[in-house]
């Protein structure tokens, strides 16, 4: 997910290759950049400890197949601590933990290789543990360096999730087939089902009821990695979504930033109370993006494509409601 202070987490694209002059202005070489242990040692702790986290989490999910149904919120946040003090059972969490892990990690990756390409400072990935429903708060990278024009600052924002959902969606097909069937109505739906859900359960388990299927954890995980895509893919501030808009038309990103952050309060009140806490996070965060080195140059007719293919994800991953209470 997207870092913040105007200097977002971005996507990536590929390795540079050495033997090949740089096409870029001297100004933009990356200096070597002197990344310090201390600074690793903090992304491999808060990894670790997401680690530890997600597979708590995914113990809960683990239990709640086990029984044939979704998880019970009730229930769950009682017995997350749980694994704590029965280590064993967070052996049932690694599906879960691994497929998440991979998932937000490969996003952020895409995000770290893309400003390696491009010689842009960029943190390490750091994770965020928290004892939530899914055990994390996301990652994010840091941009500590400008951007050198419009075709980089896209490139960087549409690796991540490009990456991240070619990853989710397989892992949620496999986990389709491998679902479990339950009387329809037994089991009372806690997450909503986005489009890319629809079109895969139709193809994989035609003729059998969404309420009817319980996702194993590994789907689960992928569906909170479509939803993380879904999120960072909004058109708005410091997401994803908005540095791909800046790179489109900077000079509307501003205002489209807001009508986005205001068209979220109607679905809070109607569909997901969580979308007035995303329209708040937007406003405050502020619609600022990070500063291009050349900001006059337009993308090319490949990337406008491309662009059509991120809004494509969005609408495949995003939910009006995402969670039933």
């Amino acid at each position: 997910m997207n870092g913040e202070n105007g200097h977002n987490e971005l996507p990536v694209d590929l390795f540079r290759v050495e033997l090949v002059p740089s096409p870029y202005p001297p100004w933009t070489e990356e200096p070597r950049e002197r990344y310090s242990w201390r600074s690793l040692a903090i992304a491999v702790g808060l990894f670790a400890a997401t680690a530890v986290t997600t597979l708590a989490a995914g113990a809960q999910f683990a239990a709640a197949y086990a029984a044939g149904r979704s998880p019970n919120l009730d229930e769950f946040f009682i017995s997350y601590f749980r694994p704590f003090s029965e280590p064993r059972l967070f052996l049932a969490g690694i599906p879960f933990a691994c497929t998440l892990m991979g998932i937000l990690l490969a996003h952020e990756l895409g995000h770290y290789f893309a400003c390696r390409y491009y010689h842009i400072r960029a943190t390490y990935p750091y994770f965020v543990p928290a004892p939530t429903l899914i055990g994390t708060l996301g990652a994010f990278i840091r941009i500590r360096s400008p951007i050198i024009n419009r075709s980089a600052l896209f490139d960087m924002a549409l690796a991540g999730p490009l990456i991240g959902f070619a990853i989710a969606v397989p892992a949620l097909a496999i986990a389709i087939v491998r679902s479990k069937v339950v009387a329809a109505g037994g089991i009372a739906p806690m997450f909503g089902e986005p489009l890319i859900e629809r079109f895969l359960e139709a193809w994989l388990r035609p003729g059998v009821p969404h309420a009817s299927l319980v996702l194993n954890p590994v789907g689960r995980a992928a569906w909170v990695g479509l939803f993380a895509t879904a999120l960072n893919l909004l058109p708005a501030g410091q997401l994803d979504g908005g540095h791909i808009l800046c790179a489109l038309t900077s000079g509307r990103h501003r205002s489209i930033s807001i009508a986005v952050a205001l068209a979220l309060l109607p679905l809070g009140y109607f569909f997901w109370v969580g979308w007035f806490m995303w329209a708040v996070l937007l406003l405050v965060i502020g619609f600022r993006h990070p500063p291009l080195l050349d900001g006059w140059e337009p993308l090319d007719p490949t990337r406008r494509f491309l662009a059509g293919v991120a809004l494509a994800i969005f609408l495949l991953c995003f939910m009006p409601a995402p969670f039933a209470v």
